[in-house]
């Protein structure tokens, strides 16, 4: 029987592919969340609760999508979230995402736990890449890897703050997932029983932690990362020269100290609901923290957005630039690179269409007033 190519109109639509695709233990891996799932539901409802105000008339016959970020034009308001062990979606997930950055000139963020080198990443990417940094616990290997990043080209360290510790995500636990990635008799089962993926998969190797080995220590997801405190954060500010985010952040009190510790960036964020069963939706708290730090402050934003229409409603409630996750990596592993194409054409004209429902020609044009709560 003939299978043609199943196209992507919507993230349900690449989850959805996704999942019939992929073995259990690496879509709940990509899917799943901290302990019963509350908080990613509630960051989705969250966002379906704002309305938005359509107007008519306003002649929206030519808009734009590009916005600044850092002193540079990127063609589309959002861009990839650092995610871990991309490959584990499809072989070469991390170039692909790495690829559709530099054609629409837009950030990927090369995770600490890529499973391809920051340098391989940045340079696919020509240049379009921000490192994201977490804090092993071992500061000269973090020194090492940071350093490594500013010779490699990066001009943005991304040091995500939200990870003391490891959020429990049971549907991780009870499939086995570890990383560095392990097979055992549960995943040989789960393999073997989707072949398509094994044999494209494994063939080529099961993907592994790339960024580490030497002098950059060994990398263990479930090692604590409670030392971090403000004096981490001073020393990393002190070392790199470039943009420095700082991503995880859900409190106004904290946002200030940071802005006032002179990052440059904060990126809200709940790490989509994987580490705090109980966070509040992070769409609140960007609202919150935007009033707190006035109209200049750089603000990203992540976590529950899967629409153009989500991206037009954080940044309605205050960012300036909102980050994509694992509806990428589901597109990838539905289509490849095709399927991913798909799926930022989408997100695209989502956007666009809303813009043009609001009566709006840009994304600067977009503030709380079009929000209806």
């Amino acid at each position: 029987m003939l299978h043609l190519p199943q196209h992507i109109h919507s993230a349900e639509d690449a989850r959805r592919i996704a999942q019939g695709r992929l073995p259990w233990m690496v879509f709940d891996y990509i899917d799943g969340a901290a302990g019963e799932g509350y908080g990613e539901a509630a960051n989705r409802q969250a966002l379906r609760e704002l309305r938005l105000q359509p107007r008519i008339l306003r002649n929206v016959e030519h808009r734009s999508l590009a916005v600044q970020l850092f002193g540079e034009t990127a063609a589309l308001p959002f861009g990839v979230s650092p995610m871990g062990m991309c490959n584990l979606s499809r072989p070469g997930a991390d170039l692909m995402l790495a690829r559709m950055a530099a054609k629409h000139k837009v950030p990927v963020g090369a995770s600490t736990a890529a499973s391809t080198s920051l340098e391989n990443i940045i340079e696919a990417a020509n240049g379009n890449a921000w490192f994201q940094l977490y804090f092993s616990g071992d500061f000269e290997a973090s020194k090492a890897l940071i350093d490594r990043a500013s010779a490699s080209g990066y001009k943005t360290l991304v040091l995500t703050v939200d990870v003391p510790e490891v959020g429990r995500r049971p549907r991780e636990l009870k499939r086995g997932f570890k990383m560095p990635f392990k097979i055992g008799p549960q995943q040989f089962v789960d393999f073997a029983l989707h072949p398509q993926w094994s044999l494209s998969t494994l063939f080529k190797g099961a993907p592994e932690l790339a960024n580490f080995g030497g002098a950059f220590g060994e990398f263990d997801r479930t090692t604590s990362r409670a030392g971090a405190d403000w004096q981490l954060l001073s020393n990393i500010r002190e070392l790199w020269e470039g943009n420095l985010v700082v991503k995880g952040v859900l409190n106004s009190d904290d946002a200030i100290r940071l802005r006032d510790a002179g990052v440059d960036a904060i990126q809200v964020s709940s790490h989509g609901g994987r580490q705090l069963d109980s966070a509040p939706p992070p769409i609140h708290a960007l609202a919150t923290i935007r009033a707190a730090l006035g109209a200049d402050f750089p603000l990203f934003f992540d976590s529950g957005i899967r629409s153009g229409e989500d991206v037009v409603k954080a940044y309605a409630m205050g960012a300036d630039f909102v980050f994509f996750g694992r509806s990428l990596l589901f597109a990838i592993a539905a289509g490849g690179e095709r399927g991913l194409a798909e799926m930022v054409d989408v997100f695209s004209a989502e956007t666009s269409i809303a813009l043009a429902q609001l009566g709006l020609r840009d994304m600067q044009s977009l503030s709380e007033d079009i929000v209806l709560r």
